[in-house]
C-alpha cells in the first residue's frame, strides 16, 4: 500500500510532464502563448512547455507554398467580361505577424489577389491582356508582395494561368486566326511560285549563256584549227621551196615541173588553155631529156 501511495503521484507528474515535451520539425515554427498572451516562437528542435500555463496556438510551415485560386470575373477596359484564374507562390517570413495581424491569411491573400487582378486588367484592353501576360504577372506580384508584407508573407511570384474570354469573343478570335493563317499560306504560296519562276528563268539564262559560250568556244577552236592548218601548209610549202632552192634545180627539172602543172590545168574544167610562147622551147627541152634517157 505504501508503494501505491508514492506511485500514484509519480504517474500523475509523468502524465503532466510528457505532454510538455515537444519536438518541432525542420522548416516549421510553433507559436506559444502563456495564459492567452504571446510567449514566443519555437523553432526546430526540442522544447519544454510550461504545464497548464503554456499553449501551442499555431504551427506554421516556413516552406514555399502554392495557393491555386478559383477563376475571378474581370471586366477589361473595352468592357469584355472574362474569367481569370491565378496561382500565388508565397512563403511565411514573420510567423508572429501571420498569427496576430491577419485572420485566415490564405483567404485574405485570395481576396487581395482578386482585387489586384481586377484593378490591373480593368486598365487594359482585351488584346493587351492576351498578349501582356508577363506584364500582368510582374505587376500583380509587386502589388501583392507590398500589401502582404504586413501579414508576414513574402509573395515570390504570381502566375496568371488562364484568361478565358466569352465564347463569342473566342469564336471571333478563332475566325480571325484562321483568316490570318490562310492569308499567310497564300502569301507563302505566292512567294514560292515567284521564287520558282525566278529560279527557272535564271536556269534558262545560265543555260543559254553556257550554250553561247560553248558555241563561241567551238568556233574559236575551229578557226584556230583552220589557221593552224593553213600555217602548217604554208610552212610545208615554204620548207619545200627552201629545199628546192638549196638543191639548185636544173632547167630540165623546172621544165618537168612546168609540164606537170600544165597537165593539172588540163585535167580541170577550164574550157580554155593558154599555151606559153616558149612552149616550143619546152618541147625541145623534153625531147632532149628523152634522148639523154635513151643513151
Amino acid at each position: 500500500m505504501d508503494f501505491l501511495k508514492y506511485l500514484i503521484p509519480v504517474i500523475v507528474i509523468i502524465a503532466i510532464l510528457i505532454p510538455c515535451i515537444n519536438i518541432v520539425p525542420e522548416s516549421y515554427v510553433w507559436i506559444i502563448e502563456d495564459l492567452g498572451k504571446y510567449a514566443g516562437t519555437w523553432e526546430a528542435g526540442l522544447h519544454l512547455k510550461k504545464p497548464i500555463i503554456s499553449k501551442v496556438v499555431r504551427k506554421i510551415s516556413l516552406k514555399e507554398q502554392v495557393a491555386d485560386f478559383e477563376p475571378q470575373s474581370v471586366i477589361t477596359k473595352d468592357n469584355v467580361t472574362m474569367q481569370v484564374d491565378s496561382v500565388v507562390y508565397f512563403q511565411v517570413i514573420d510567423p508572429k505577424a501571420l498569427t496576430y495581424k491577419v485572420e485566415r491569411p490564405i483567404a485574405a491573400l485570395e481576396n487581395l489577389c482578386a482585387t489586384t487582378l481586377r484593378n490591373i486588367l480593368g486598365s487594359m484592353t482585351l488584346d493587351e491582356t492576351l498578349t501582356g501576360r508577363d506584364i500582368i504577372n510582374s505587376q500583380i506580384t509587386r502589388l501583392l508582395d507590398t500589401a502582404a508584407d504586413n501579414w508576414g508573407i513574402d509573395v515570390k511570384r504570381v502566375e496568371v494561368q488562364n484568361i478565358m474570354p466569352p465564347r463569342s469573343i473566342q469564336e471571333a478570335m478563332e475566325k480571325e486566326m484562321k483568316a490570318e493563317r490562310e492569308k499567310r499560306e497564300a502569301i507563302l504560296k505566292a512567294e514560292g511560285q515567284k521564287q520558282a519562276a525566278i529560279t527557272e528563268a535564271e536556269g534558262e539564262k545560265e543555260s543559254a549563256i553556257l550554250k553561247a559560250e560553248a558555241y563561241k568556244e567551238r568556233l574559236i577552236r575551229e578557226a584556230q584549227g583552220e589557221a593552224e592548218s593553213v600555217r602548217q601548209i604554208a610552212l610545208a610549202k615554204a620548207e619545200a621551196i627552201k629545199v628546192i632552192n638549196e638543191a639548185k634545180p636544173s632547167q630540165e627539172y623546172l621544165a618537168i615541173r612546168s609540164m606537170e602543172a600544165t597537165e593539172k590545168m588540163a585535167d580541170g574544167q577550164a574550157t580554155k588553155i593558154i599555151v606559153p610562147s616558149d612552149m616550143q622551147d619546152l618541147a625541145k627541152t623534153v625531147t632532149s631529156i628523152k634522148e639523154l634517157a635513151n643513151k
